[in-house]
């Protein structure tokens, strides 16, 4: 796990994300307590649980971003779920504690990778042995003609030679569609894991060429070549230590008057992810895992409930409050120039592909934003997603003609914003349902 502070957190998040200062320095500070917790001597180590996060703002706003950067930077794996698709048992829905057994595949894949990485120069040599067996059959005794080939294969001369590479046999066996139903999925995976245990992996040979096939056997020999059981031991013990779970959406299953009608099942889905948030033992198909010391960010935007109509207990395992602010006009131009994954800079890239050198000037970028801030204050406001929504719209022709476009040179400014949007905007009806 990378050591930050929480400045350098707040810093990297910044790269990314437009303000949102309040919420950026609570989840630097989380991060930051999870590294002081481990130089904590043992004996309290274990007592220290995570100051989980609630935070609190409208669609759009960054919420989902933040976490997710977080997790990055940290190398720490990460999961969003959706509140609303758990339900209270009896309830057509998934089961809570799938969230954690994501979790748990994520960070396996995540410590695959990287002791695969770790082997990957060992790999490379094994490939290269292979390939020349494959390329020699019958002479690997001849030292002086298979180090010639060495040099011709590292040189590229061999690289349109097809050899025959024993590959795994793709798809799964017939009787893995038994379970199909909504909330099956974990029930339908652990059958899988069983019956694939029975049965023997089948293999068959593909013929491909030289490039393909050392991909092919550098990965193979990778996976041979990683400890399954230490990855697993480490997945574990990083899913537990340094796992971070999103949970979008909770402010839908806070129970307003609650106790009627549709809304029953709220507050039972509540009781159900609080054993999740509280710290429990889960069973996953790699083995035992503690959420004691897993970080919770919840979000949610709060517009028809409030933070109080939560049950008390899952209130009090998140006892960090954070408000973002809802975005307007001067933050819509920041986002649409300071972050390294710009929207604008998206297009650039996207339409430089097609050799058409494209820019944007300041009272264009200032035109989208005045449009994305005017359209999200008559309709719904959905955040920055807006600016989505009026740049696709802006570029839609361009994106369409560039291929045949002789001119190759594009700037946006206010006049080519305003007279690709002039009849949307012109109905206020027609914008509603476009923008």
């Amino acid at each position: 796990m990378a050591v930050f502070t929480p400045r350098e957190v707040v810093s990297e998040l910044d790269r990314y994300i437009v303000g949102q200062d309040r919420a950026k320095k609570a989840v630097a500070i989380a991060l930051r307590n999870r590294w002081r917790r481990r130089q904590v001597p043992d004996p309290l180590r274990d007592e220290i649980t995570p100051k989980n996060i609630l935070m609190i703002g409208p669609t759009g706003v960054g919420k989902t971003e933040i976490a997710r950067r977080l997790a990055r930077l940290a190398g720490a794996p990460f999961v969003k779920v959706e509140a609303s698709k758990f339900t209270e048992v009896g309830y057509v829905g998934r089961d809570v504690e799938s969230m954690v057994r994501d979790l748990v595949r994520v960070s396996v894949a995540m410590v695959q990778e990287e002791e695969q990485a770790r082997v990957a120069a060992r790999a490379e040599e094994l490939a290269e042995e292979k390939i020349l067996d494959l390329l020699l059959p019958g002479h690997t005794g001849d030292t002086a003609t298979r180090e010639r080939l060495r040099q011709m294969l590292r040189a590229g001369a061999l690289d349109d030679r097809v050899v025959e590479v024993e590959v795994a046999a793709q798809g799964p066996a017939p009787a893995m569609e038994i379970f199909t139903g909504q909330g099956m999925e974990e029930m339908g995976i652990q059958l899988q894991d069983m019956l694939g245990n029975l049965f023997p992996k089948r293999h068959k040979r593909k013929s491909m060429k030289v490039p393909e096939a050392r991909e092919v056997l550098k990965e193979q020999e990778a996976a041979r070549l990683v400890d399954q059981e230490r990855v697993t031991e480490l997945a574990l013990e990083r899913a537990q230590n340094d796992g971070i779970i999103f949970i979008d959406e909770i402010d839908k299953v806070a129970s307003r008057e609650g106790g009627r009608g549709p809304d029953v099942s709220r507050e039972g889905v509540q009781r159900d992810i609080l054993p999740i948030v509280e710290g429990c033992t889960v069973h996953t198909k790699y083995g035992v895992v503690k959420t004691d010391h897993i970080l919770f960010i919840a979000a949610g935007a709060f517009h028809m409930s409030k933070p109080s109509d939560l049950i008390p207990e899952l209130q009090g395992r998140f006892p960090i409050r954070v408000e973002l602010d809802a975005l307007g006009r001067d933050d819509f131009v920041r986002i649409l120039t300071e972050p390294q994954n710009a929207l604008t800079r998206q297009y650039q890239a996207l339409l430089a592909t097609e050799g058409i050198e494209l820019s944007f000037a300041p009272d264009g970028i200032e035109e989208v934003a005045e449009m994305a801030a005017r359209v999200n204050e008559k309709t719904e406001n959905i955040g920055a997603r807006r600016l989505h929504t009026i740049m696709e719209k802006v570029l839609e022709e361009l994106s369409f003609t560039a291929p045949d476009l002789p001119d190759r040179e594009v700037v946006v400014d206010r006049e080519y914003v305003r007279d690709r949007l002039r009849d949307i905007v012109a109905d206020t009806d027609v914008s509603r349902y476009i923008l």
